[in-house]
């Protein structure tokens, strides 16, 4: 019997071609978009192409998408969803002095949950969901579980920021693009005559300034020294991240970054460069997905930012979910509030945030 498959579809090249494949593989597929942007921004906010922009063009893109692929898509309203699971926790993390990373609470709250049951709740019958992720999942028979790991195309690998997805999700999850590297899946676009192939990619997760979706909470402060010296003023905690340089408005015989945010306080503390590298960070809310739970150290490699390149590490199992990571060397800005997440080879064990 023919497998029925949805897409989350974005009106981008890759979410297409992810749908592309799984047709040619036989797989009965529909689309499905989901709306996030509240118009009450549009005005604050420029027309750049991002994760919460404005979305005429995408929706418009789509019609045409499915017109040529010949494949219905649905239009799912995730507006309020996605304000209390997303916007509410970006909001609070810069607040307590933290750098959210909404991706992640998008993918395991938004695409992969409510999208999924919102769909069943219309009556939308179907097998898999699928995106455009450069990720794989593959099923280990011997451990019964599913093992999430690395796209192979290693600078558009995602895996990243899908660290909190489940056992049950990952279930019912297919990731068409994880065999894939991005210079074959725009040849692919192009041969389906996909003006997308050539689309700007969106990089960020909000257009604009971020700082329209503040409407209070931002209060002038100090800026100190290590030892408490009163070096400036800031114009809001929410406006800084470790390891910031730019934008600090003061001087010193050497340059100056971000070390330390105290929300209690409302004061940025900075230091030299030499004061961003730490040895050690403690995680919390850690989700554990190719394997069930941590019993005793794992020597692995901790990603501590998209971007960054894994380190050596060796990860403790702690109380309260928490753990303890200590890395062969110092790493630079690690930052509170993004994701640490744990390698094994290509093989992703699991994540949690950085708490301190």
């Amino acid at each position: 019997m023919k497998k029925k498959v949805i897409v989350g579809m974005s009106g981008g090249v890759d979410s297409t071609v992810a749908a592309i494949l799984l047709k040619q593989q036989g797989y009965e597929v529909e689309g499905v978009f989901m709306k996030t942007w509240d118009e009450k921004y549009s005005a604050l906010c420029n027309k750049k192409s991002t994760c919460f922009g404005p979305e005429e063009k995408e929706i418009e893109q789509l019609g045409r998408i499915s017109r040529i692929l010949n494949i219905p898509i649905h239009i799912i309203d995730a507006r309020k969803e996605f304000r209390k699971r997303v916007l509410d926790y970006f909001k609070l993390e810069y607040l307590s002095g933290r750098t959210p990373n909404p991706c992640v609470m998008c993918n395991r709250f938004i695409k992969f949950h409510f999208l999924i049951e919102e769909l069943e709740k219309k009556g939308v019958e179907f097998d898999f969901f699928a995106t455009g992720h450069y990720a794989r999942i593959e099923c280990d028979k011997s451990k019964k579980r599913f093992i999430l790991k690395k796209g192979i195309d290693q600078d558009k690998d995602q895996s990243y920021f899908l660290f909190l997805l489940t056992q049950k999700q990952l279930s019912r999850i297919i990731f068409p693009l994880g065999n894939y590297t991005k210079n074959k899946v725009k040849v692919i676009a192009r041969k389906h005559g996909l003006e997308i192939s050539e689309k700007q990619e969106s990089q960020d997760f909000i257009t604009g300034d971020r700082f329209f979706l503040f409407d209070e909470g931002i209060k002038e402060g100090e800026i100190v020294d290590k030892n408490g010296n009163v070096l400036g003023m800031h114009k809001g905690i929410i406006h800084y991240t470790i390891g910031q340089r730019k934008g600090l408005g003061i001087a010193g015989k050497k340059p100056l970054y971000v070390i330390e945010i105290q929300p209690e306080k409302n004061r940025i503390v900075v230091g030299e460069e030499k004061d961003l590298y730490k040895k050690t960070l403690t995680a919390d809310g850690v989700n554990f997905v190719s394997i069930e739970k941590l019993e005793e150290p794992m020597k692995l490699k901790t990603r501590i930012r998209y971007k960054h390149c894994e380190a050596p590490s060796e990860v403790f199992p702690q109380k309260n979910n928490e753990v303890l990571v200590v890395f062969e060397t110092p790493q630079r800005a690690i930052t509170p509030g993004q994701a640490a997440v744990f390698y094994k080879d290509d093989i992703l064990i699991g994540g949690g945030f950085i708490k301190n």
